[in-house]
């Protein structure tokens, strides 16, 4: 006889019940206990997190010396100023960050502190970022064929004017040319 708890089972009687646990919107139990273990390391009621931690808690940025850097920067905004690294952050914030090109804007929905996994992470806001732009409507610039050598002068020259940086190489010769 095999116990729920057992792996070892054929999985068809579990499959409907997860089935009706996610259209009706309850996360599978590991989720559950890493979101109440998350919760439970978090803040206290009334408190608040630093905007750097909690955007690397939620897996949006690597490390949270990048957010740090980030918010330095002027990449992260909340509810439309930016802000420092320590600034507090409160349950129904709107966080807009930018990064390699592409902008993310976020609506805080639970405040952690520690990095959690995915499919937590998700759970802690509400993503209103556009979509990201397909691969195809992005040029790749500056592919060669295999084989074909190093690029000449002029070729350099034409994938410089591609990518709008032309003004790029005039400031390159002009280095070149002072006393």
């Amino acid at each position: 006889m095999a116990s729920e708890h057992d792996e070892g089972g054929s999985g068809q009687v579990a499959a409907p019940q997860d089935g009706a646990a996610a259209a009706a919107g309850a996360p599978d139990p590991k989720t559950a206990a890493a979101i109440a273990a998350a919760e439970a390391a978090g803040p206290q009621s009334g408190e608040s997190v630093r905007v750097d931690s909690w955007i690397w808690a939620v897996r949006l940025i690597k490390t949270r010396s990048l957010g740090a850097t980030a918010c330095r920067g002027g990449h992260v905004r909340v509810n439309g100023e930016r802000v420092k690294p320590a600034h507090s952050l409160r349950v129904g914030d709107e966080v807009r960050l930018r990064q390699e090109g592409r902008e993310r804007v976020v609506v805080v929905k639970r405040l952690i502190r520690k990095r959690v996994g995915a499919p937590v992470a998700v759970q802690c806001y509400v993503d209103n970022s556009p979509p990201p732009p397909p691969r195809e409507a992005v040029a790749p610039a500056g592919i060669r064929d295999r084989g074909a050598g190093r690029p000449t002068k002029r070729d350099r020259r034409e994938m410089d004017r591609l990518r709008g940086l032309e003004g790029l190489s005039s400031s390159r010769r002009d280095a070149g040319t002072r006393p």
